[in-house]
């Protein structure tokens, strides 16, 4: 009696990556849960190491602190969906509160001319590097690192060689050290939970209307418990002390317009396109060389509104504003926050988590008398590890065939 022998079933393939089980798990949560879970981490072991820091003034000034930072990282956070960098934002917004504090001060020009100036000198230069990147096909890490350079080099001649020009306008001084009553921070903290249950209720019935799984009645309840737990418990907390800076104010609206234009427009669904397949979207017709110089002029804006919010809390615009780490800081809160760095993939709720991360951290180390030297290392900690899972789990999406 003859027998057969069994065939060889092939053998499972190798893992290609060797990464510890940890940080695979984590590549798997979703980008929110991740983020909030760390600072969560951070904020208790900072109020165990020092327990002034959720008091209601630290957490006031906390708020001032991510404004400026904020601010920058959502348009980090769009140009990063594209595809592509910028590295001259913090030049951009030294420049900015330079030109609006001189013209206040030597032509004399009402507060919210000067300001409006200084948005469109940001705008012009975002103008510049992307007709230059387009135009010429340079990477835009190239020309913004050039900008960075150049700019600073426009900031000293602006602020010129006293190093310091005082803002006296009462408008430009208010924006960053007026507070709204308690009734309107608990309105606005109403309008964010309004906002909240409407934006997921129409992500459902989209997602519905695609023919597209929508998640468990469960889960949106949850992210409104969420949303509304932080922003109740946010108003109360500031309210406390002298009330919602109205530097929150204007991050959460910046914050809304960003989302709506990249989420609800053809622009923003355009951004992504590019973001995640250049050359596809190209060929289907997007106009890619004008998207980019568009994106590009919106990160320049919100460069120079982040120089007038910084210019309006220190009172002044020097030659330091703008300077040191804060566009890389930039860079690490909308990454840290979930952006990815191989573009396609972000959202800008994003830069404000980030922002929250990076910000808390050096609040925290700021209260228990650490050196710039250890608020750096920290930083760069953490947005390494962000990259990492970052690439972990996109390197798992292109195995299952889920391209970005």
């Amino acid at each position: 009696m003859t027998t057969t022998k069994p065939v060889p079933t092939a053998a499972p393939p190798a893992r290609s990556d060797t990464v510890p089980g940890a940080v695979r798990r984590a590549a798997h949560l979703t980008g929110p849960v991740l983020v909030l879970t760390g600072m969560a981490v951070v904020w208790v072991v900072f109020q165990l190491l020092n327990p002034h820091f959720l008091t209601a003034r630290n957490l006031s000034n906390l708020v001032l602190q991510i404004g400026v930072l904020g601010t920058l990282s959502i348009g980090m956070v769009m140009v990063l969906v594209l595809g592509e960098i910028d590295l001259s934002v913090g030049a951009i917004a030294g420049v900015s509160a330079g030109v609006l504090a001189l013209t206040m001060r030597d032509a004399h020009l009402p507060g919210l001319a000067a300001i409006g100036l200084a948005l469109l000198i940001g705008c012009l230069i975002g103008l510049i590097h992307g007709t230059v990147v387009t135009t010429f096909g340079i990477p835009s890490f190239i020309v913004t690192l050039a900008g960075l350079l150049v700019w600073q080099g426009v900031q000293l001649l602006v602020v010129g060689a006293g190093g310091e020009i005082a803002i006296r306008d009462p408008l430009v001084k208010a924006i960053a050290s007026t507070y709204l009553a308690p009734g309107w921070g608990w309105a606005l903290a109403a309008a964010g939970i309004l906002v909240a249950v409407a934006t997921l209720a129409g992500n459902r019935r989209r997602r519905r209307g695609y023919g597209l799984a929508v998640a468990p009645v469960r889960s949106t309840v949850t992210t409104v418990l969420v949303v509304a737990v932080v922003a109740l418990g946010g108003a109360a907390l500031l309210n406390s002390y002298f009330g919602v800076p109205w530097m929150l104010v204007i991050l959460v609206v910046l914050l809304a317009a960003g989302t709506v234009l990249m989420r609800q427009t053809t622009f923003g669904q355009h951004v992504y396109a590019i973001g995640g397949n250049r050359e596809a979207a190209r060929r289907s017709g997007i106009a890619v060389r004008r998207t980019t110089v568009v994106v590009f002029v919106i990160v320049s804006g919100l460069a120079a509104l982040a120089g007038v919010l910084e210019a309006s809390r220190q009172f002044s615009a020097s030659s330091a504003l703008g300077g040191g780490t804060l566009q890389l800081n930039a860079i690490a809160a909308a990454v840290i926050g979930g952006t990815s760095l191989f573009g396609g993939r972000g959202r800008v709720y994003q830069a404000l988590l980030g922002a929250l991360v990076v910000g808390s951290v050096q609040n925290g180390l700021d209260l228990l008398g650490q050196p710039a030297a250890i608020k750096n290392i920290s930083t760069g900690v953490i947005l390494v590890i962000a990259v990492v899972v970052d690439a972990i789990g996109r390197r798992r999406r292109l195995e299952r065939g889920a391209f970005d």
